[in-house]
């Protein structure tokens, strides 16, 4: 399953373990074995930049981080559902509360836990978005 591309999606994940790298005593990272292990249901904290359309046209590129609920695992990764809605972005954009997104562990900058019964609900609902299947 192919990642997300700014020029293709208007959004591309940002690695955290570069993050780290770059400045290890003030970018905390959970350790690879959680991060690879992630279950159904659990949550994981993602770092977007995004490409928005600003109100005089230009073109900005934002950094949020936000909430997915992993849905399962892919072949590379995992695929989860946006649990936080983007600032930054309007309504026609791809990514919404309840969109699918595909990501890998070397993204995840934060792991939550979700009470069940919430993350229960939120992977029982169609997704609002869903992200392509094949590969381009």
């Amino acid at each position: 399953m192919r990642l997300p591309a700014l020029d293709r999606d208007s959004f591309e994940l940002v690695s955290a373990e570069q993050k780290h790298q770059a400045s290890p005593a003030t970018f905390w990272l959970p350790p690879e074995a959680e991060r690879q292990n992630l279950q159904r249901g659990q949550a994981a904290k993602l770092l977007f930049d995004i490409l928005v359309q600003t109100e005089t046209g230009a073109h900005e590129i934002g950094t949020e981080r936000m909430w997915v609920i992993v849905a399962g695992r892919t072949s590379t990764g995992y695929i989860g559902i946006l649990d936080s809605q983007p600032a930054s972005t309007r309504p026609d954009h791809y990514l919404v509360f309840g969109a699918e997104v595909p990501f890998q562990a070397e993204h995840i900058c934060d792991i939550g836990a979700p009470p069940k019964e919430y993350a229960e609900w939120q992977l029982s609902q169609a997704p609002e978005r869903l992200w392509p299947r094949q590969e381009d």
